[in-house]
């Protein structure tokens, strides 16, 4: 009986040790990024932010795809539409995507006229170092949907994070495309 008391131990006592570890591991795949709430709110201050779920039709779809160049991995898009004074200034959307086996989320940032404003990543679960940093994500700042919004051209790649970069690039191309398509929409 002591010696199964003992292997009961110690199984216990190795399931804590990898609940523990597990959670230390997601706990700093997430450290220094931002919640969607706070970057809302730096990026549109005082402004009233409000949350659609938008269910794309087939057609909506299509286009965007087109302009992308990009499949759409959902018809269900979250989109944050703020406003200051009853008027528009700006619009973000979250994109969320696989970079290399898993998940990263961006608060895509836009101004009044569908260019990039700022681009935050509230979820990144691959080890930190492919994560991009703030300063490559801000060549984006400022560019509209075109065919210069591609690495290799207008957009500089990341030295050891290609497929972050890859990922990142496409989400950042699917919003434009998807925002293009639903202010046509209005």
């Amino acid at each position: 009986m002591r010696r199964n008391d003992k292997l009961l131990g110690g199984f216990i006592t190795l399931a804590m040790v990898t609940c523990l570890l597990s959670a230390s591991v997601a706990i700093e795949a997430q450290s220094g990024l931002i919640t969607r709430d706070e970057a809302l709110a730096a990026i549109f201050p005082e402004a009233n932010i409000e949350s659609k779920r938008v269910f794309l039709t087939a057609s909506q779809i299509d286009r965007a795809e087109n302009l992308a160049g990009e499949e759409l991995p959902s018809a269900l898009i979250a989109r944050y539409v703020a406003r200051r004074g009853g008027e528009i200034v700006g619009r973000a959307y979250i994109d969320t995507h696989i970079v290399r086996t898993k998940r990263e989320s961006l608060l895509i940032s836009l101004d009044v006229n569908g260019h990039v404003r700022r681009i935050d990543v509230t979820a990144f679960l691959e080890p930190l170092e492919y994560k991009a940093s703030e300063l490559w994500l801000q060549q984006y700042n400022r560019r509209p949907l075109g065919d210069d919004l591609a690495l290799q051209r207008a957009i500089r790649p990341i030295a050891g994070a290609t497929l972050t970069a890859l990922a990142t690039n496409t989400a950042i191309r699917r919003v434009l495309a998807l925002d293009q398509v639903l202010e046509q929409d209005k």
